[in-house]
């Protein structure tokens, strides 16, 4: 069954990790990321926490986390393909950020996913 307080939780700490991630991304001063970009970045990471949260695939938390935040990950890519460095890094990047949102919400609110209490 679906539960308000792990979709809130994982929202919320992807939303947060999108904050980290743009934050990284625009930490170097030689390069100044449009607005877009930056919004973009964040959005797609609180998407990444929903999905985390809303989803009830019957794998073990930590490989679902990896699975969704390597899938969440797949259009910030697909802009950086001409930079491999930036879009393997978005990809590895993904998966820890999803590893450690389905962390925070499973592990450490114990917020069961829908898969786990059926």
């Amino acid at each position: 069954m679906l539960t308000t307080k792990r979709v809130l939780i994982a929202t919320l700490s992807g939303f947060a990790f999108g904050v980290v991630c743009m934050l990284f991304a625009s930490s170097n001063p030689d390069v100044t990321l449009p607005a877009w970009t930056k919004w973009t970045i964040i959005f797609s990471r609180g998407l990444t926490g929903f999905t985390i949260g809303i989803s009830a695939l019957r794998i073990s938390w930590w490989l679902h986390g990896m699975l969704i935040g390597f899938i969440g990950s797949i259009p910030m890519a697909f802009p950086a393909m001409d930079r491999p460095e930036i879009a393997v890094g978005t990809f590895v990047m993904g998966v820890i950020y999803g590893f450690l949102t389905e962390l925070i919400t499973t592990i450490v609110f114990r917020a069961k996913s829908a898969a786990a209490t059926a």
